[in-house]
C-alpha cells in the first residue's frame, strides 16, 4: 500500500447553495445547504439549528447506527442518512464542503442522489491550492460480516471503480450487479438510482413510526409477500394514496424504474456515500458482494484505521547503499547551512511536491556533548530542523539561484515525537507540500523515520528570502 500526493488539486464549489425537502424516517422538513470551505478540511455537516452550529465530520469514526441508513454522531449530536448526500459529493469529486442542516437528517428528495448532484453542479465545482493525497492499493483488503455473509473487498486498479453485486433470495428482485467503472459516470449511471425496500420491511417500519417522510416517488417497494387488505389500507395511509396497486414487475403501484437494475446501482451508490467516511481518495476497485450501511462502514472503519497508520509509518521506500540525487557537497550549494548545523547528509528523491533526505547520527555529533553525558539522544529540537532543511531543498529548488536566498521558519503545527534518536541511527525525512509553494512560502507536511518507525512528524511553513 502508499499514501501518496497526486498532482490533482483539492476541490469545492464556488458558492453556496441549498434543497428542501422532508427526512425520510423523521418527516420533518429540512433544508439542506451546501457552502464552499477551505482546503484539507473534507467533508462536513453542521447542524445550525442546534446552540454552538455543532460540525459532524463525514469520519468513519462516529459511525453509531446502519440500521435504515448510515447515522453519525459526535458529543451527542447526530446526523441520520448520510449516505446520499456523500455520494454525490464523491460522484462530483467535490474533496471540501460544509453540509448545513437546520434538521439531523437530510431530505430524501427522491431517494437518490441526482437532486444534491443538481444543486451542486449548479453551484460549480473549483480547484484549490492544495494537492489531493490518494491511498494507492496493492494488496486486497476484504472485510466480512459473517452472520449475513456480506462481503467488500478492494484490490489494486488503475482507478476507483466500484461494483456491487445483489441478491436477496427473492423472485422478485433476484440477482443484479452494477459497476462504476470511473467517477465522472456517477451522474449519468448511478446519481438516479433510487432507495428501495421490500414490503415486509415496509410493514414493520411502519408498526414502529418511521418512514414519516417515505411515499411512492422516493422509494421503491418491492412486493415479496401477499398484500392483506389490512395492510393495504395503511399503505394508501402512509402514501397519501386512495388506491394501490401492485404491477406486473412486482413494484407497488406505477413507479417506472430508471434501470432494470436499480436496486443493484442504489446499492452501489450507498456503497460510494458509505466509503467517503475513509477520509481519502482511494485507487482501488472495491468489489461488495451483497453490501449494506453496517458492511460498508464496517469496511470504511478497517480502511480508515489502515491509512492512518501507513501514513505515520510509511517508511520511505530507499536504497540507501546507491549513489544520491544530492550529496553533502550538492547540498551546501543549495542551502546556505554549515557545520555544525547542516543537520541532513543525503537527498534522494526531489520532485515538485516533495523530497526526501536522510542524515547519519554518529557519536561524533556536537550536541551529545551535553544532551544527554552517559545517554545520548538527538534533541527532538534539531530533527524538526533537520526537517526543515530538508524542506528547504524542496522550495530552493524553485529558484535559479537558491545560493543567494535563505529559508525562515514562519510556523510550526502539530509537531509530535514518537522514538528517540541515538548515535548509529539513519534519519530518513520525507517533506510533501500541503499547498503549492506561492511567492516562496513552502507549507508542507514533514516525516521523520528510523529504524522502520516514524519517529517525529511536524506540519512545517518556510519562507525564502533573497540575501541583500
Amino acid at each position: 500500500m502508499a499514501i501518496v500526493n497526486t498532482e490533482n488539486k483539492q476541490k469545492t464549489i464556488k458558492k453556496e447553495v441549498s434543497l428542501s425537502g422532508v427526512g425520510l424516517h423523521t418527516g420533518k422538513n429540512v433544508t439542506l445547504t451546501f457552502k464552499p470551505s477551505i482546503a484539507n478540511s473534507g467533508l462536513a455537516f453542521k447542524r445550525i439549528d442546534l446552540e454552538g452550529n455543532p460540525v459532524i465530520e463525514a469520519d468513519a469514526t462516529y459511525v453509531t447506527n446502519t440500521q435504515r441508513g448510515t447515522c453519525l454522531e459526535k458529543n451527542g449530536v447526530t446526523i441520520q442518512t448520510s449516505e446520499h448526500v456523500l455520494a454525490a459529493l464523491v460522484g462530483l469529486d467535490v474533496d471540501n464542503v460544509i453540509i448545513e442542516l437546520n434538521a439531523s437528517e437530510p431530505p430524501i428528495m427522491d431517494g437518490s442522489s441526482k437532486f444534491f448532484v443538481k444543486a451542486l453542479e449548479d453551484a460549480g465545482v473549483i480547484e484549490l491550492d492544495a494537492f489531493r493525497e490518494e491511498y494507492v492499493v496493492t494488496d486486497v483488503i476484504s472485510y466480512t460480516d459473517e452472520e449475513t455473509g456480506s462481503e467488500i473487498l478492494v484490490m489494486p486498479s488503475k482507478e476507483y471503480q466500484i461494483t456491487a453485486m445483489v441478491d436477496f433470495g427473492t423472485k422478485v428482485l433476484g440477482t443484479q450487479n452494477a459497476t462504476l467503472n470511473k467517477i465522472s459516470d456517477f451522474k449519468k449511471d448511478i446519481s438516479n438510482a433510487r432507495t428501495f425496500s421490500f414490503l415486509h420491511e415496509i410493514e414493520m417500519l411502519l408498526e414502529h413510526g418511521l418512514i414519516k417522510g417515505g411515499d411512492l416517488n422516493n422509494a421503491i417497494v418491492y412486493v415479496d409477500k401477499a398484500l392483506s387488505q389490512e395492510t393495504m389500507e395503511k399503505l394508501k395511509i402512509a402514501f397519501k394514496k386512495d388506491s394501490i396497486a401492485i404491477k406486473p414487475n412486482g413494484i407497488l403501484d406505477n413507479l417506472t424504474l430508471h434501470h432494470p437494475n436499480e436496486a443493484a446501482r442504489h446499492k452501489l451508490l450507498d456503497v460510494l456515500g458509505d466509503l467517503a467516511l475513509i477520509g481519502t481518495h482511494i485507487k482501488g476497485k472495491v468489489i461488495a458482494n451483497k453490501p449494506g450501511h453496517f458492511v460498508n462502514t464496517q469496511f470504511a472503519k478497517k480502511m480508515s484505521k489502515i491509512i492512518k497508520n501507513e501514513k505515520r509509518n510509511n517508511v520511505p521506500s530507499i536504497d540507501l547503499n546507491q549513489p544520491p540525487l544530492m550529496d553533502v557537497n550538492q547540498i551546501m550549494a543549495m542551502l546556505p547551512h554549515r557545520q555544525p548545523f547542516l543537520l541532513i547528509d543525503k537527498v534522494f528523491e526531489l520532485t515538485d511536491n516533495h523530497v526526501i533526505a536522510t542524515k547519519n547520527v554518529t557519536m561524533n555529533e556536537s550536541f551529545f556533548a551535553g544532551h544527554f553525558p552517559g545517554a545520548p539522544v538527538m534533541p527532538g529540537v534539531l530533527i524538526v530542523e533537520a526537517m526543515a532543511q530538508t524542506g528547504g531543498v524542496l522550495v530552493l529548488n524553485t529558484v535559479p539561484d537558491p545560493e543567494n536566498y535563505l529559508t525562515f521558519f514562519m510556523k510550526m503545527d502539530n509537531v509530535k515525537f514518537k522514538q528517540k534518536v541515538v548515535p548509529g541511527d539513519t534519519l530518513i525525512f520525507k517533506c510533501s507540500l500541503i499547498t503549492p509553494i506561492r511567492r516562496g512560502i513552502c507549507h508542507m507536511q514533514g516525516y521523520a523515520y528510523t529504524n522502520g518507525k516514524l519517529c517525529a512528524e511536524a506540519e512545517l511553513m518556510a519562507q525564502i528570502s533573497k540575501v541583500k
